[in-house]
């Protein structure tokens, strides 16, 4: 078999369980199984594989016909074009996240100021991570209730060269915060926020495969805003930023969670499908906040 006919094999496969995207799927898995990307299928088409190789490569596309993500096969996810390493305590880093960390990074006048960073339920560390990434004098904190999720994003980190500047505990949301102080100039999270009932009825790659508790946001999807936003509001550095992922149509009742925390609102952020996604609030102080309130979209 070839590399063109193992991706070829694998498409009809995927296609026919009613995957999509199919031919994207089966060129990344196989490509990816032999050790490279989709340069390799371009270089190397007639590439014949070994029956090590081939059955790798059939036991992956297996997985991804029951519906298995990609990006848990390979145990990675690109977000802000880093690569994060995943395992099972972690939620699966999406493209939609990207738009808290485009948002807060769009509210930050100096890059190069020493920022405190704060991230609540911090998984993979992906949002702290991509951050800090842009932001060479901040340093940051993520916690989470799973000892996994804290060695994964522990992990990633590492390799990603970020962790001088970058720690993780294990800790739910009050015993982290209590336990961390104030004083932090930005707090992030994306929490869970899916209404217990919706859950079974989300996309199979979703519902089977992310943690339970990293989706689980209660009867109305707002329990863990209700949990952490108040909790948030007194460690808040005067003039910092709170960033909040959400879900579809709940912007208002978090805004309305917000400013009962005295929190004030700065904007609502949009992903690439037009949904709210991101809202963004901040704690009153004199003087300048992060950017100039007159400079806010």
């Amino acid at each position: 078999m070839t590399l063109a006919e193992a991706v070829e094999g694998a498409a009809r496969r995927l296609a026919a369980a009613g995957i999509d995207e199919p031919r994207r799927d089966a060129r990344l898995l196989v490509c990816r199984l032999l050790g490279g990307g989709p340069e390799l299928l371009l270089g190397h088409p007639e590439r014949a594989l070994s029956e090590e190789e081939a059955a790798r490569i059939q036991a992956a596309v297996a997985r991804r016909v029951a519906r298995e993500p990609v990006s848990r096969i390979l145990g990675e996810r690109e977000f802000w074009s880093l690569p994060f390493g995943l395992n099972a305590a972690t939620l699966d880093p999406r493209p939609d996240s990207e738009t808290l960390v485009e948002a807060v990074l769009a509210e930050c006048a100096d890059r190069a100021a020493p920022l405190t960073l704060l991230d609540l339920g911090t998984g993979t560390g992906c949002l702290l991570l991509a951050l800090l990434s842009e932001l060479p004098a901040a340093s940051g904190t993520g916690i989470d209730i799973s000892a996994e999720a804290v060695e994964q994003a522990a992990g990633n980190a590492g390799r990603l060269g970020l962790a001088a500047r970058a720690r993780f505990a294990r800790h739910s949301w009050a015993q982290g915060l209590a336990a961390l102080g104030d004083g932090w100039d930005v707090i992030v999270s994306n929490p869970p926020y899916i209404a217990s009932g919706a859950i079974a009825g989300l996309e199979p790659e979703v519902a089977g495969y992310d943690p339970a508790a990293a989706l689980d946001g209660g009867a109305d999807g707002l329990a863990a805003y209700r949990a952490l936003i108040p909790a948030a509001a007194a460690v808040l550095t005067p003039g910092g930023l709170v960033a909040l992922e959400i879900g579809i149509g709940q912007a208002a009742a978090v805004e309305a969670l917000l400013a009962g925390a005295g929190l004030a609102p700065v904007r609502r952020a949009r992903d690439l499908a037009g949904v709210e996604r991101c809202l963004l609030a901040t704690k009153a102080r004199n003087g300048a906040a992060l950017r100039p309130p007159e400079s806010r979209g």
